[in-house]
């Protein structure tokens, strides 16, 4: 795992996972809490950081996109997969790995 980190590509896969695991936790765990039981506050911590991991996925997608040469097609899918439920991970699969070859 700290073998992901030395690279830029590795970097953008572990903050794609951690933004996917925190996106599926607003969805899944904080609205229904905030919307069925009245707890407004999970929303909000758990947003601030999913907030936080998509911006940073979004700089390191940009900073992917120049280290790799990767074509803009490639990056907007790659940006439209942050925003899908589960895309991060269907990314990581179809995308990132295959890119580190």
């Amino acid at each position: 795992m700290l073998a992901l980190l030395n690279t830029t590509l590795g970097r953008l896969r572990v903050i794609a996972f951690v933004e996917g695991i925190s996106f599926l936790v607003l969805l899944f765990i904080a609205m229904p809490l905030k919307y069925m039981a009245g707890q407004p506050e999970a929303v909000r911590q758990v947003g601030m950081a999913h907030g936080v991991l998509f911006v940073l996925y979004v700089l390191l997608l940009v900073l992917v996109k120049a280290e790799y040469d990767w074509t803009w097609k490639k990056t907007g899918i790659a940006f439209l997969a942050s925003v899908v439920p589960f895309g991060t991970f269907w990314a990581d699969k179809k995308l990132f790995q295959q890119s580190e070859k």
